[in-house]
């Protein structure tokens, strides 16, 4: 375990929590490395994952917001492979064209929790990211990745999650694991892209825009919820097409379901 007195204070309006269990971070840092070409760590904060992630003796850049971490960091990682930017602004896809790091990039990230989501819409849409293990807060995790107790569970960025990428649970972190310890449990998921998704990814928008109207009420019947987004005789055609009635709510489709009624509505 990290001996807490050596990290640095935790600061809260970066959503910082360092991991301090090390079975945890074994699984993290080994969980695409026989796979992967090269590896990008957003928000190492002192390096605690950073130190395993280097010995895999992989070409490794991280993207941190706190400058404080520039002396933890600097024993690990080659000066010119830390970049101290916010991640939200930051430029994932020309950054790995320019580094000639390849088409199979593994993103490992202990997300900030107040930023978490977009930061994955970010990486969703960043083609060249091959391989993602991220650490969510639990409620988020839930919004990515079906747990096996929960009905009616679709949403849209778990549609978005799983039209590109393959995931999986990981392992999962009660607030012990952490310094300080956050109020909730988390949980890491694997991503590995997907190559020929059925939805382009120069799509992404359009269906999330798509998504974002199914799901704003997903407790109402689909039928009154995509007029706002399309032509009566269009959402009944679609839904007919997916043999699904007009009164079915969102959150009771399946990812294929939304897929198809997207294809059919944009044709």
């Amino acid at each position: 375990m990290e001996d807490s007195k050596k990290l640095p204070w935790a600061n809260k309006d970066l959503g910082q929590h360092f991991l301090n269990n090390q079975n945890i971070i074994s699984k993290i840092t080994d969980d695409f490395a026989e796979v992967a070409e090269s590896i990008i760590e957003v928000g190492p904060g002192p390096g605690i994952l950073t130190k395993n992630l280097a010995a895999h003796n992989q070409d490794i850049h991280v993207v941190e917001k706190d400058e404080r971490m520039i002396e933890y960091l600097a024993p690990i990682v080659k000066a010119d492979h830390i970049n101290f930017t916010d991640a939200l602004a930051f430029d994932f896809e020309a950054f790995i064209n320019e580094k000639g790091l390849g088409d199979k990039t593994w993103l490992v990230s202990n997300l900030p929790y107040n930023i978490s989501t977009p930061l994955l819409l970010k990486f969703l849409q960043t083609p060249s990211i091959k391989y993602m293990t991220l650490m969510f807060q639990r409620e988020v995790a839930d919004k990515v990745f079906a747990f096996a107790s929960k009905k009616n569970f679709m949403g849209s960025l778990m549609a978005l999650s799983q039209t590109y990428f393959k995931t999986s649970l990981l392992v999962k972190a009660p607030p012990g694991a952490f310094t300080p310890p956050p109020k909730v449990d988390s949980a890491v998921i694997s991503f590995e892209r997907i190559d020929n998704p059925v939805i382009a990814l120069d799509e992404f928008t359009k269906f999330e825009k798509f998504l974002r109207a199914v799901f704003q009420f997903k407790r109402k019947q689909l039928g009154k919820v995509l007029k706002s987004y399309t032509s009566v005789e269009k959402i009944q055609a679609g839904l007919a097409h997916i043999n699904q009635p007009l009164t079915v709510r969102a959150e009771a489709l399946k990812l294929e379901d939304l897929q198809n009624l997207y294809k059919f509505l944009n044709e």
